[in-house]
């Protein structure tokens, strides 16, 4: 039922091409429609392999070390997922443009007039690096507490040193869980559209944007939009090629325990710079400028009222989809790990459709079928919620399957030899012992729904504000500034939900 739902945009598409086949092969056959798919592709490798480059080290200093304030830290790595792509771009470009606030700066005393331009790959390579990067931080963090630490404890009483251990025997261990990030990275790098088109870099899906809102060619966008699920798809299965069938629980005697804090001793301080150059370009620069805008004069006088209570709209709907999100996952996990077959293997691809697409896509898929099949869910609360668990449930899904093959099956078994029914067993043996996945794929989950923008504008009831649509209503005539108050709230908000969400791990 969860792979059945999932495949509903990719009806839609199929019913949408299906009436114009002749002018979608010809989208599909254009030699642009090859360049924008090698470059998207180019694009997505640099963005995942930095992502992961920066990730996994950060997952370890903030779960497995005595880094000072670590839980701080990893709230804060894990912020930038929260603010939306295109003010986080504009926030780049406004602090470090060609013509920025740092030229401002650098002019008085250096007379300098123009910075070097930032747009362009490279400007949307570290633009989405740094805002991805969390979607491999969070079930790899929540990897690393998991971590039975015999192997490597073991690994150390034979001589090697802590890197060796790590190398050899701990990160096998975390496959599974940089996977699951790296393809979620890789896909939202591909359905992005806001920081792509900040900084001016001509990819796939500006071009599905670009047919959908200026010509409003839906054949052409829904031939294209195939594509992207193409692209998914192998995507998906070289990460399950990549992962193969290993075992990654503990299968030793005894009973597991939490692994023990590394001291850094001298690697304190270069970590600490480490955390801090990450935390201060992916969240610190953008929150200063979103301040800086703030207090300037245009930015006009906001509305506390409308902005508390899109907050409170933003935390409602992002909350209901985590939590959806995650009741779904622990299904298709479980599925996936513990039955695996080709059957299996299929329902968590389709898992993915949602995902790939731009949320344009889903969320004209979902309007659809709800005004043909189910009139009366149309612009509910409901339908929003159905709208994120679409769009987001790989989110949650890549981490809970990471953290279910750390359990042994042999205490699910066990629960079994008992008389306890298979249900029973999932409850209350397999669930809590998958909670740190879990709840690592609900932070994911609600951090990304809590920005998402158009299905929100497509499908939410009339008048149900959130952050999001507050943003775009202030940044859609062009004045990014009066979106400032806005998007720190949305900062603010999130901050004490992914504390106490990683407090729970």
């Amino acid at each position: 039922m969860i792979g059945a739902a999932m495949v509903l945009p990719l009806a839609y598409l199929l019913v949408t091409v299906a009436g114009e086949a002749g002018e979608a092969l010809d989208t599909v056959a254009n030699s642009r429609t090859a360049a924008l798919v090698a470059r998207s592709l180019a694009l997505a490798a640099a963005v995942t392999a930095s992502a992961v480059a920066l990730a996994v080290p950060l997952a370890w200093l903030t779960a497995r070390t005595d880094l000072p304030g670590r839980r701080i830290w990893a709230v804060l790595a894990a912020l930038p997922l929260v603010i939306p792509s295109y003010i986080g771009a504009y926030a780049f470009l406004s602090a470090l443009g060609p013509t920025g606030l740092l030229r401002d700066l650098l002019q008085g005393p250096f007379g300098v007039e123009r910075l070097p331009d930032i747009t362009g790959f490279g400007g949307a390579w570290i633009v989405l690096t740094l805002f991805t990067y969390p979607l491999v931080l969070l079930p790899v963090r929540s990897t690393l507490r998991g971590l039975d630490p015999q192997l490597e404890e073991a690994a150390l009483g034979m001589g090697r040193s802590q890197w060796q251990a790590f190398r050899s025997v701990v990160l096998p261990q975390l496959v599974p869980a940089i996977g699951a990030g790296a393809i979620l990275v890789a896909l939202y790098t591909l359905h992005d559209f806001g920081a792509v088109s900040i900084m001016r870099f001509d990819s796939f899906t500006r071009e599905i944007y670009t047919l959908y809102r200026a010509s409003f060619d839906r054949t052409g966008a829904a031939a294209l939009a195939l594509i992207l699920v193409a692209l998914m798809f192998v995507l998906v299965w070289l990460e399950s090629r990549a992962r193969g069938e290993r075992t990654f629980h503990r299968s030793g005697p005894g009973s597991a325990r939490r692994p023990r804090q590394v001291p850094l001793g001298r690697w304190r301080t270069p970590s600490i710079v480490f955390c801090g150059l990450v935390c201060g370009f992916a969240l610190i620069l953008p929150a200063a400028v979103l301040v800086y805008w703030s207090l300037q004069s245009f930015a006009g006088s906001p509305n506390w009222g409308e902005t508390l209570g899109a907050a409170g709209s933003s935390l409602l709907v992002s909350g209901l989809a985590a939590m959806a999100a995650a009741a779904c996952a622990i299904p298709v996990a479980v599925l996936s790990v513990r039955f695996s077959s080709r059957g299996a293997r299929l329902i968590e691809r389709l898992t993915y459709i949602g995902y790939a697409l731009p949320g344009i896509v889903v969320a004209l898929a979902l309007v659809f079928f709800a005004t043909r099949a189910f009139p009366a869910v149309y612009q509910t609360l409901a339908l929003l919620v159905f709208a994120f668990v679409v769009l987001f449930l790989p989110l949650a899904i890549g981490s809970a399957r990471a953290s279910l093959q750390q359990v042994s099956p042999h205490l699910e078994e066990v629960a079994r030899s008992v008389g306890r029914s298979p249900v029973n067993v999932l409850r209350t043996v397999t669930a809590p012992l998958m909670a740190g996945g879990i709840l690592a794929g609900a932070a994911l989950v609600f951090l990304t729904a809590i920005k998402e923008l158009p299905a929100t504008l497509i499908l939410a009831p009339i008048g149900f504000e959130t952050l999001a649509t507050e943003i775009w209503n202030a940044t859609s005539v062009g004045f990014f500034e009066r979106g400032a108050i806005p998007s720190l709230v949305l900062l603010a908000v999130s901050a004490p939900s992914l504390y106490f969400l990683l407090d729970g791990e």
